[in-house]
């Protein structure tokens, strides 16, 4: 069973703004070297910084989790965080490999901060893949809400509730 449509755009959608915003605000200031994505992935593109940052969120947003969901879910092994992770991992390499390369970092990223610009691209790409598939692959488990809403309700309405 593949994970649904919405719940896989969801978590590609906010692990690629936590993403952007690790990349463009928190590693600057943990003293990581700037690497400003969109700018470089307009460049290679030649289409410019806004559409850059637009690709890169099309790519986050749209085509890995539809990869991720149609693809790669059911082939990876482990729970669904597990088979995010591994996604992460595999589009860290790939990054690292194939596309900072071509957009003139060097490979694994020598050429614009050597390890340490790979280390936080992995730690970024990892949280990224975490987020796709936890979120993409939460169930649909009722008992959650049936314990928060069940404990904060009136009886009556608790009757009620646990008739749904």
């Amino acid at each position: 069973m593949k994970p649904s449509l919405g719940k896989t755009i969801t978590g590609g959608l906010v692990g690629t703004l936590l993403m952007t915003l690790i990349l463009y605000k928190v590693a600057p200031m943990m003293g990581m070297p700037k690497m400003d994505l969109a700018e470089s992935l307009g460049a290679m593109l030649g289409i410019g910084w806004t559409l850059g940052l637009m690709m890169h969120f099309i790519n986050g947003v749209i085509i890995f989790p539809l990869l991720y969901a149609y693809l790669l879910y059911r082939l990876l092994p482990g729970a669904p965080a597990v088979k995010g992770l591994l996604v992460g991992l595999a589009l860290w390499f790939v990054s690292q490999t194939v596309v900072t390369p071509m957009m003139g970092g060097g490979f694994f990223s020598a050429g614009m901060g050597g390890m340490m610009a790979a280390v936080g691209s992995l730690v970024n790409h990892l949280i990224y893949g975490a987020l796709l598939g936890a979120i993409a692959g939460r169930g649909k488990n009722r008992a959650w809400r049936g314990r928060i809403l069940g404990s904060i309700l009136p009886e009556p309405c608790r009757e009620a509730h646990s008739a749904l």
